[in-house]
């Protein structure tokens, strides 16, 4: 029952077009395209992590997680605290709009830069995102699982195939949550 309630979530709305909504918010765009261009540079599309905050809060400020994580991009206290040592930038706190759309993107720097090795652009970008919801470690636990299987760890679909063995029935969050901010990209603009 726990599966088929995690699931509905992920996948509702069902199509690309029930977020079409979306492009008519841009309270924030400011801020996705300011900090995208800061940490990934001015060639990266912004709106990726626009689909990212839309998977992770709806785009709710005030969002808050049963777990601690708040805000748009869903920042976990420990995770923003460290980045904020690291990014003398950062100044307000998580809670506030401008600040964890800045954290966020920074983090996905941080993890993006992980994820360096040769592979398709959208598979790095699963990649992060995967970590950004499983966690770095994970992923390079189902990297590992992956490879002694013979299925090449560098491609999104052979962590798919095994994530389910490091993380359980989480793995289908994580399969989801990128498979939605993919879904939820194709049509902002």
């Amino acid at each position: 029952m726990k599966i088929i309630l995690i699931l509905l979530l992920i996948l509702l709305p069902c199509s690309a077009q029930a977020f079409e909504r979306y492009n008519h918010v841009v309270k924030y765009d400011r801020y996705f395209s300011k900090y995208s261009k800061r940490y990934f540079g001015p060639g990266f599309e912004w709106h990726i992590f626009k689909a990212q905050a839309i998977a992770e809060s709806n785009l709710m400020a005030k969002a808050k997680s049963r777990v601690g994580a708040v805000g748009i991009m869903q920042i976990m206290p420990g995770t923003f605290k460290e980045i904020k040592q690291k990014a003398a930038s950062i100044k307000g706190s998580r809670a506030q709009p401008r600040w964890n759309i800045a954290a966020g993107i920074y983090y996905n720097r941080e993890i993006w830069k992980l994820w360096k090795a040769k592979r398709p652009y959208q598979d790095r970008l699963s990649f992060m995102f995967g970590s950004y919801n499983a966690g770095k470690g994970n992923i390079l636990k189902a990297q590992v699982i992956a490879e002694k299987e013979g299925l090449d760890p560098n491609l999104w679909k052979s962590i798919e195939d095994v994530l389910n063995r490091v993380t359980g029935e989480g793995s289908h969050e994580t399969i989801g949550y990128v498979r939605k901010i993919k879904k939820i990209k194709e049509v902002l603009r």
